[in-house]
């Protein structure tokens, strides 16, 4: 059997009704959608995983991989817990609307609704217009009754923690926190395998038969978390050419890597894949004597079994990465 090498997939494009044209330009994605709202990079949800874009292995499914690689491609441990399901969603979401107002269950709930894991997630902003804000939670402690009072009262987002964002900003949301993104921001988004999202407000929005969008609000009382957070915002300082460290949680840990100059990377104590987002310039990864050039807007998936390489950011211009694994 052939060595397993970095892998490319070929992005999902998803219609969204508040979906922008942003990613052509942004991210170099080439769709013909009208309003494309998500792209998805690396994907094992059912009935949509990614399919390996390059190479021996084009045209393979990543749950066929995985079926076949097993730990070699995910690490041990990972595939001891996943089987063939891999663990994280990988996403560029571009917003030309404000998005509804949403939670995610947790595994416990999730699994006892909906058989699946539940879905806690990332964003790191890749850019945003001037004055554009999204949703983190609420801005005081409240409970479920005045909650309810303010939904059927159409005011929900007097409750809201608002916050203004700009390029390089960063929000963790855990399973239970009540969010949305705001018009004008483009994030990648890192998140469990799951699908399950509870819609609580939409803004009386309506689909283009005037039908209202389908919302949640009795499944997604008890996901809610009703206690305030000071803020949703991740603080960290950036280092070129180092690893700097932006979010680490039971289920992904994700690292920040703005670079002018080559690393070496050493994943030989951690038994993971490792992902990269490329949403600025241009680089190459270098592996046991092999090379892989990667351009803005691309996603690379690193087997587990490549334990050490090179990234080289190319035309003298700085690169910035996200990297992705689970510790």
């Amino acid at each position: 059997m052939k060595n397993l090498y970095p892998l490319k997939f070929r992005p999902i494009f998803k219609e969204r009704i508040w979906g922008g044209d942003k990613m052509p330009a942004l991210l170099n994605k080439n769709y013909s959608l009208a309003h494309c709202g998500e792209s998805w990079e690396l994907s094992g949800v059912q009935d949509e995983v990614s399919i390996v874009s390059d190479g021996f292995l084009k045209g393979n499914s990543l749950e066929e991989l995985i079926e076949v690689y097993m730990g070699e491609l995910v690490g041990e441990k990972i595939y001891d817990k996943f089987g063939t399901e891999f663990p994280l969603l990988i996403k560029y979401i571009d917003a030309n609307d404000r998005l509804s107002i949403q939670v995610h269950p947790d595994d416990e709930l999730s699994k006892e609704r909906h058989g699946a894991y539940g879905k806690t997630e990332m964003w790191y902003v890749v850019q945003a217009d001037e004055g554009a804000e999204l949703i983190s939670g609420f801005n005081r402690d409240i409970d479920r009754d005045s909650y309810l009072i303010a939904l059927q009262n159409d005011k929900l987002e007097n409750l809201l923690e608002f916050e203004t964002v700009k390029q390089g900003d960063v929000f963790f949301i855990p399973a239970g926190r009540v969010h949305a993104i705001g018009k004008g921001i483009v994030v990648a988004e890192i998140q469990q395998t799951s699908d399950v999202t509870y819609r609580i407000f939409d803004f009386n929005r309506v689909d283009d038969k005037g039908n209202p969008r389908e919302l949640h609000t009795e499944l997604a009382l008890d996901a809610i978390s009703f206690k305030h957070h000071k803020t949703g915002k991740t603080i960290y300082q950036p280092k070129l050419n180092e690893t700097v460290e932006i979010v680490k949680c039971n289920y992904f840990t994700t690292n920040l890597l703005q670079l002018t100059s080559a690393l070496e990377r050493d994943f030989s104590s951690i038994d993971s894949f490792v992902i990269y987002l490329c949403f600025e310039g241009s680089y190459t990864l270098e592996y046991e004597s092999e090379t892989i050039r990667v351009q803005k807007g691309e996603t690379l998936l690193v087997p587990a079994s490549i334990e050490n390489f090179v990234i080289k950011p190319l035309e003298g211009s700085e690169t910035k990465l996200l990297e992705v694994y689970i510790e």
